[in-house]
């Protein structure tokens, strides 16, 4: 798009306000509103200042002054603003340097694009995230020296059942087996629905939502496949809609990998693929599970690097509550078809030539918690020294597995390596795998040392508070 074809649709739309979106480190979308009147085309070309420092792990004081540049391609109208506003992304830009930011989570996605394209390995990477969340219609929490709680409730909870409000149905469901119910137990049908038009408006392609396995609220929105660099932008903008949407009907969406105890956590499997014009590199009709070697040593990159790829893919203390065997959680280091407690599936719905586009691997650790833009890139990074290592899976013995590795006898499950258990864990692997990630400039030291601190801080902050459930086990001691 030109900016003279964007100014026209402006008038058209009767847009007054244009919004400028960019993502901090953490993944979390900031914003800042200008006149349409001060949208000039030296706004689009030379950007607007602001404050860097003001964002968590950008800038010092002493450097503070940043640059948004526009991406004017990614102009959509907001939906949930009373005045007419027009939303767009903007890359991030040092002023000094004359360069885009190396902590902008954005900028590196694009590096890791260009990386694979310069590596000849393929031409395009396709991602598909299927990003679940919760909707609460009660959520609160307290953090004070003398007081830590949190309280969660859903009308679908199965705790709810034998409450005593007036009307009570009972009409809940239990823990485990909130996958695919029809209402009235689903009771958030047109709310998704609503959040999937709203999408679908955005030019988010949507391929089906459903209620998910956790029973109180967990839904899940499939977004259908595309580029690195344009799925990223749409989880950011996934996350925007459905916290929107269910605010409007007085819900709360929370994307915590792990909200609820004794229940499904929230995961974001990432389907991805590697093509070179309109071949799939993944397929092989003669490969396990139709694989190809390119994708063999992909997985093999994948499960290589996987501890220190969890820092980036699953990176709060949150996120290792539901990284813990059973609930369906992807905690085995190996891969496999069809098998979902293995860190990497491959999916197996239809087979042959004919659905050889489809042919993908699917990494299942990740968390809706994640940055997609560094979890994405890291990932792709991972994979990408897999092919170029040739880290064949098989002969590293991490797979196939295709057993229920949940149930498998002792001294067979003690040959399956499972991830680590805490954010410590994984940062500590980051900093001693991170050689992966700087190939090609795509990630940077200082980015990977900035996102280690950021995250020892929030581990330690979270380790030195007493949790309720410790006066459970310890005030008679």
């Amino acid at each position: 798009m030109t900016y003279r074809e964007l100014k026209s649709s402006i008038k058209s739309k009767g847009i007054s306000i244009i919004d400028l979106k960019f993502v901090d480190i953490r993944g979390v979308w900031q914003h800042a509103s200008l006149p349409v009147e001060e949208f000039d085309e030296d706004a689009v070309v030379t950007g607007i200042g602001f404050d860097g420092s003001s964002i968590k792990g950008f800038q010092e004081i002493h450097e503070s002054d940043m640059v948004l540049i526009p991406d004017i391609d990614t102009a959509r109208l907001d939906p949930f603003c009373t005045v007419a506003t027009l939303s767009v992304i903007c890359d991030v830009y040092d002023p000094v340097l004359k360069e885009a930011f190396s902590r902008d989570p954005r900028n590196v996605a694009k590096k890791a694009d260009n990386y694979l394209k310069k590596s000849k390995i393929a031409s395009e990477s396709y991602w598909g995230p299927e990003a679940e969340f919760f909707l609460f219609r009660n959520f609160s929490f307290r953090t004070d020296p003398y007081h830590n709680s949190y309280i969660l409730d859903s009308s679908e909870a199965h705790w709810n059942s034998g409450g005593t409000m007036e009307f009570n149905t009972g009409v809940t469901i239990r823990p485990k087996e909130g996958y695919f119910p029809v209402p009235p137990q689903d009771t958030l049908q047109d709310i998704r629905s609503e959040m999937v038009r709203i999408m679908v408006d955005w030019g988010i392609p949507v391929e089906m939502h459903h209620h998910e396995v956790a029973a109180p609220g967990q839904c899940e929105i499939d977004m259908r496949f595309d580029t690195l660099l344009n799925m990223t932008d749409r989880v950011l903008a996934y996350k925007y809609i459905v916290k929107n949407v269910a605010k409007k009907h007085n819900l709360v969406a929370l994307f915590m990998p792990k909200p609820v105890f004794g229940d499904n956590g929230s995961g974001m499997h990432v389907h991805q693929s590697l093509w070179q014009g309109n071949k799939n590199l993944f397929f092989d009709e003669r490969g396990y599970a139709e694989l190809s070697k390119t994708a063999l040593y992909y997985i093999g990159g994948l499960l290589t690097h996987i501890d220190a790829l969890l820092a980036f893919c699953a990176p709060t203390t949150n996120s290792y509550r539901r990284l813990v065997p059973h609930y369906e959680a992807p905690v085995n280091v190996a891969f496999s078809k069809r098998n979902r407690s293995a860190a990497v599936r491959i999916p197996v719905y239809f087979s042959g030539p004919k659905n050889s586009k489809s042919k993908r691997v699917e990494f299942r650790p990740p968390d809706v918690a994640c940055n997609p833009y560094l979890a994405f890139s890291a990932m792709l990074m991972a994979g990408i020294d897999g092919i170029k290592r040739k880290l064949d899976p098989v002969k590293l013995g991490l797979g196939p597995l295709d057993k229920n590795t949940y149930e498998l006898p002792t001294e067979e499950a003690r040959k399956v390596k499972s991830v680590p258990g805490s954010l410590n864990a994984v940062l500590d692997a980051l900093e001693k795998d991170n050689k992966f990630l700087l190939d090609g400039g795509v990630f940077t030291k200082d980015l990977i040392d900035t996102w280690i601190n950021m995250k020892r801080i929030e581990a330690h902050e979270v380790n030195i508070r007493p949790t309720p459930y410790e006066f459970y086990l310890y005030s008679d001691m």
